[in-house]
């Protein structure tokens, strides 16, 4: 498929395969996370310091260790889908616990394998059904690693309640300003889009012009996800709360048609028209411009070309009164892998974690849980490229390490110890959000003093880094050797799903309703963030040596280059363009 060509004076060439930078391609902001690095010093601190105050070290240290899967978890979505997310965490990973603690008191070692194989089997089969099912499977396997490979004393329904427990703390933390700051994330996703807007206006004409629409799709793509739950029928109900917010998102969503058009067209606007997206912020969103920002005045009546004249209608349209338009955008459903693959990533999990935990029996038993679980952490190719993931996690556990046993040097007193761990937990809770290796840094550190809390005082600083490379490695043998295409198989059908998206918006839409018409647009353009994001996870995959991976941004590019034109084709009301 390719575009039509552009022939029209001023515009800047288009490049066949665009530079996507950082800049483009991250969805949040750079700056450091100082919330969620607060809350994982004091999830992590807390339980530690309550265990010190009664005497119940080992619980503190399992609820920390709750604490600790938390903060892996905890995001900075809207709130309902942290509490949805943390919850499953939390239910999964005591009943893994529960499960592994029952088999660890058989005596049995094949109870012990025969648990973690069923786990595996479970994890697999739904870790690739969505976000929260696959974080569920996994913290049901880790459960289940941490309860059969770490007796503790006691009765048998302690362990999963501290467990429990730790993560309830978390999902307190991260829920709780949901009650003076409600919808704080879905307007700000809404407010980037029109600020992402004004900076593509401001680019027009130049050669900055297509990656700054970039960035204001993703941002519109963004605060569609953010925004999907108050779209539905079921959000209806809140719309006395939410009304002034769905409304601004169908601005926005009116706004990035608009943008695209003038875009396309390729020619510098005067002032009075980049300030536009400020404009409609102001009057929409009057309460949550940056404090430096001002409301800009409205633009004087403009005649010119159809993207102009879409934006100063957009003014006139904002500035009356409200037209009352819903148009429930839907986000594209998600076509996950199909049953095959579900199986064969089943199958590979639980014959990685039974040859890790046969590796563990015979190297360091009793207490080799570190192998299973390093598998459990790294078989995730969901998450990712598997080959970074596992690279990163070798090298974060090695600094980890260094760094834990340079700081156990220095801390000689227990609440020193407990400042140790905020520290850590802070680091990894910036970590999950920056950088896997640096999250797998604290989580070590972290892990290290725990388990000195729960009893094993071995020094295994060298054997856990050779634990963690023999478990990375044993992953990407197995998926290599058997399934080495996934990524690539994962490429080519988004790709050919997103250029299908792209085909039925042009197709359609020069005879479609604006409803209609916003939908096929969000959805083409949805398909295609997407197509991005696993075609650069293939990319980083170990390749067939003769085998080169397909061209698949030049397919994406033009197919973006198609949507750009269709919508400027819209605007102006002329026909269908050729493909």
């Amino acid at each position: 498929m390719t575009s039509a060509a552009d022939s029209r004076p001023g515009r800047p060439r288009r490049p066949s395969r665009p530079a996507w930078p950082r800049s483009v391609v991250r969805r949040l902001p750079g700056s450091l996370p100082f919330a969620a690095a607060a809350r994982g010093a004091v999830a992590l601190a807390l339980p530690l310091l309550v265990g010190l105050a009664t005497g119940w070290v080992v619980l503190s240290a399992i609820a920390a260790i709750g604490a600790l899967w938390g903060v892996s978890q905890d995001g900075s979505d809207p709130y309902r889908v942290r509490v949805r997310r943390l919850g499953w965490t939390g239910v999964s990973s005591a009943l893994g616990l529960l499960a592994g603690e029952v088999a660890l008191r058989t005596g049995q070692t094949a109870a012990v394998a025969g648990c973690l194989v069923t786990a595996a089997l479970v994890a697999g089969c739904v870790g690739l059904r969505g976000r929260i099912a696959s974080v569920s499977g996994m913290h049901l396997l880790l459960g289940v690693t941490i309860g059969s490979g770490i007796p503790v004393p006691g009765p048998w329904w302690q362990p999963p309640l501290a467990l429990l427990a730790g993560v309830a703390l978390v999902l307190v933390l991260s829920a709780a300003p949901w009650l003076w700051r409600r919808y704080h994330v879905e307007r700000a996703a809404v407010l980037a889009v029109y600020r992402s807007a004004g900076e593509a206006l401001t680019a027009a004409g130049t050669g900055a012009a297509e990656e700054a629409r970039l960035r204001m799709t993703l941002a519109l793509n963004h605060a569609h996800e953010v925004m999907a739950p108050h779209l539905a029928p079921r959000g209806r109900r809140q719309r006395d709360e939410t009304g002034d917010l769905v409304q601004a998102f169908h601005y926005a969503v009116r706004l990035g048609e608009a943008v695209t058009a003038v875009v396309w067209e390729g020619r510098a606007l005067p002032p009075s028209l980049t300030g536009v997206p400020r404009h409609l912020a102001g009057r929409l969103l009057p309460d949550h411009l940056a404090a430096s920002e001002e409301r800009a005045a409205p633009p004087a009546p403009v005649t010119g070309s159809p993207g102009r004249r879409a934006l100063a209608e957009l003014v006139t349209a904002v500035d009356g009164e409200p037209d009352g338009t819903d148009l429930e955008l839907r986000l594209p459903a998600h076509d996950g892998p199909g049953r095959a693959a579900r199986v064969r990533y089943a199958l590979l999990l639980a014959g990685c974690v039974l040859a890790a935990h046969v590796l563990a029996e015979v190297l360091h038993r009793p207490r080799g849980y570190w192998l299973p679980m390093t598998v459990a952490f790294v078989y995730k190719p969901d998450f990712g490229p598997l080959f970074p993931r596992a690279l990163h996690r070798c090298v974060g556990t090695i600094v980890g390490v260094a760094a834990i046993g340079a700081v156990s040097a220095a801390a000689t007193g227990t609440y020193a110890v407990v400042g140790v761990v905020a520290v850590f937990g802070a680091l990894m809770a910036i970590g999950v959000r920056h950088h896997y290796a640096l999250a797998t840094l604290g989580l070590t550190a972290v892990v290290f003093v725990l388990l000195d809390l729960l009893g094993d005082h071995r020094p295994l600083y060298g054997t856990r880094v050779v634990d963690t490379a023999l478990a990375s490695a044993l992953v990407l043998v197995a998926h290599f050797a058997v399934w080495p295409d996934s990524a690539a198989h994962r490429a080519e059908a988004q790709t050919e799903a997103a250029v299908a998206a792209a085909r039925r918006y042009r197709d359609a839409a020069p005879e479609a309703g604006p409803v209609q018409r916003q939908s096929l647009r969000r959805t083409a353009y949805h398909q295609l963030a997407e197509a991005r994001r696993t075609v650069a996870h293939a990319r980083r995959e170990p390749s067939r040596r003769g085998r080169p991976l397909p061209d698949w941004e030049s397919a994406i590019t033009a197919a973006e280059q198609l949507c750009d034109q269709v919508t400027g084709s819209v605007v102006a009301g002329t026909a269908n363009p050729a493909s």
